[in-house]
């Protein structure tokens, strides 16, 4: 039984882990585990595969709890951009990743994880990128969200609007234009 998420101390049990506290690993799967499941599943579309990410997740969470910087952001945070970020890798070497420049998928992956307590620079950057994702079509801005936020295929993302793909694509491009441009 997962805790609230306001009950549950995601920094202690990374100090935990660090320490090599097994049972904080553990309570980290439980409290976690299943919702993590879905953040693969939903980007991989395999219920195998997202287990195995799941897993190698774990894995470095276990590993890499050391390095876990609290004024970089949320422990919470951290442990979702670990999956996430395994996810999209696998999906990278498969070709199936929509294509976009580094800058602009930290942006956007930044709205996703944005900690509890922002400081000034994040606020600042955080600002400028709501600031510019409002300036664009909300059918655009949808698009932009649902593949740098949520994970979709441009496939995925057409079938959800009921839009061509080709309108999709051309949308995601234009749009990133913009976002780097008002960025700037």
């Amino acid at each position: 039984m997962s805790l609230p998420e306001t009950l549950f101390d995601y920094e202690a049990s990374l100090a935990a882990c660090a320490r090599g506290e097994r049972q904080a690993l553990q309570a980290l799967y439980q409290q976690e585990g299943p919702r993590l499941l879905g953040v693969a599943r939903r980007l991989v579309h395999d219920t195998a595969l997202a287990e195995d990410i799941v897993h190698d997740a774990f894995l470095k969470i276990w590993t890499g709890a050391a390095s876990f910087d609290p004024l970089r952001g949320d422990a919470r945070g951290w442990i979702f951009s670990i999956t996430r970020h395994l996810a999209l890798n696998f999906l990278r070497r498969q070709g199936r990743e929509v294509q976009v420049d580094e800058a602009a998928a930290e942006a956007l992956h930044a709205l996703h994880e944005w900690p509890a307590e922002p400081h000034g620079e994040q606020l600042a950057q955080g600002g400028r990128i709501l600031h510019c994702l409002e300036q664009l079509e909300p059918a655009r801005r949808e698009c932009i969200l649902k593949a740098y936020v949520d994970g979709y295929s441009h496939a995925q993302i057409s079938h959800k609007l009921g839009t061509p793909l080709g309108t999709v694509k051309a949308w995601i491009k234009r749009s990133l234009t913009a976002l780097r441009e008002c960025m700037g």
